[in-house]
């Protein structure tokens, strides 16, 4: 039986999510490990990175400033740079965004209310280490739970994105105003994405969807992956 891959879930003051997404995680095959916000590097071993949802900080000023900032983002900024997958769900996309790991900005909603709700998602491009067990069109069911989630870019930079695949995951319909319905994107190199909708909450049909178990599932095999290129190295 193969080693499970380690992947680290950051923790920052006012996460509400690091739990889930540990235990998503293992339910998927990875081995979650716990990283603190202060902590000036990630765990031994870490193979991925995931930054769960919640209220970082309590999300004053800009949703995600503060946590952009932590001692722990300049250790995922390299950990990024050398190829690692990074996974920003919800308030983790927000951040992303703020250390401009990703392009774009988080919103307020356009219904200036918080969503929560089931939704679904269509794979626009699945081409990203993220998408790997899922197909071009496929629509996925994966519950929102958000005050500020509308994506948002400048026109040259939505289409630049469009154009090269960085955007993965549309909503089939408007659910916060985000531009071009877009609920996920990647960097240049692929290895890092944001995503608004949370998967870590549906990974078992009694919960209403597994399809989010798709995502963690591949994110895991990316991280198998980036494990055995540093064995080589």
């Amino acid at each position: 039986m193969r080693e499970k891959p380690r992947v680290a879930v950051v923790t920052f003051p006012g996460s509400n999510d690091d739990h889930d997404a540990a235990w998503a995680l293992g339910a998927v095959g990875a081995d979650p490990v716990v990283a603190w916000h202060q902590d000036g590097r990630l765990p031994t071993g870490t193979a991925a990175v995931i930054l769960p949802g919640g209220f970082s900080y309590g999300d004053y000023l800009r949703t995600g400033a503060m946590a952009s900032v932590a001692p722990v983002m300049d250790a995922i900024r390299a950990f990024a740079t050398a190829g690692g997958p990074v996974l920003g769900i919800c308030n983790g996309f927000q951040t992303l965004c703020e250390a401009r790991l990703l392009p774009g900005v988080l919103r307020p909603n356009r219904q200036l209310e918080f969503v929560c709700e089931d939704v679904t998602v269509r794979v626009a491009n699945a081409d990203a280490p993220f998408l790997g067990r899922c197909s071009p069109g496929q629509e996925l069911v994966l519950p929102v739970k958000h005050g500020e989630g509308a994506w948002y870019a400048d026109e040259g930079t939505f289409v630049r994105l469009a154009a090269c695949g960085q955007i993965v995951l549309r909503y089939t319909g408007d659910v916060n105003g985000a531009l071009g319905n877009v609920a996920a994107v990647v960097n240049e190199g692929r290895n890092v994405m944001g995503l608004m909708p949370h998967p870590e909450h549906a990974v078992d049909p009694l919960l209403g969807s597994a399809d989010g178990g798709l995502l963690l599932a591949a994110l895991v095999d990316a991280a198998a992956a980036f494990r055995a290129t540093l064995a080589v190295a």
